[in-house]
């Protein structure tokens, strides 16, 4: 399998809220929700980053696409890295989630590692690292 991960889709509860969220609060690009038309279909697409998207999809229409139960979540289950290139950007990036509606789980802080980085949750739950690593060029 060669490493071709294109779209990273979270399992949302409500997804005008997260709409809201990811494209006013924090300002991600986006068509907007689409597929309505369709049981089980609707979704939306946030660009990220060249050949890379984010997706946001009802758990419930995840769990009939994929034949599982649906079943309590866990936001210690992954996080997505965010990487900046500063530590004012850190902070900048972490006022911005709040200000979305975030919740901070860990403020910025400096870590034993060398770079400075902190924590939020969306409002279904997911964890975003926001992180400044001094030992990668962005």
């Amino acid at each position: 399998m060669e490493p071709r991960i294109t779209v990273i889709t979270l399992g949302v509860d409500d997804l005008e809220r997260s709409l809201l969220f990811y494209r006013d609060g924090l300002g991600l690009s986006t068509e907007g929700i689409i597929g309505q038309e369709f049981e089980h279909g609707a979704v939306a697409f946030f660009d990220l980053q060249a050949g890379l998207k984010l997706a946001i999809w009802n758990r419930k229409d995840i769990a009939y696409d994929t034949k599982m139960n649906q079943t309590g979540s866990s936001p210690t289950e992954f996080t997505i890295g965010h990487n900046v290139r500063s530590k004012k950007e850190v902070d900048q990036v972490m006022e911005q989630a709040k200000k979305a509606g975030a919740t901070i789980t860990v403020p910025a802080h400096e870590t034993f590692w060398g770079g400075y980085s902190g924590y939020f949750q969306d409002p279904d739950g997911h964890l975003w690292e926001i992180v400044w690593n001094p030992q990668w060029e962005i």
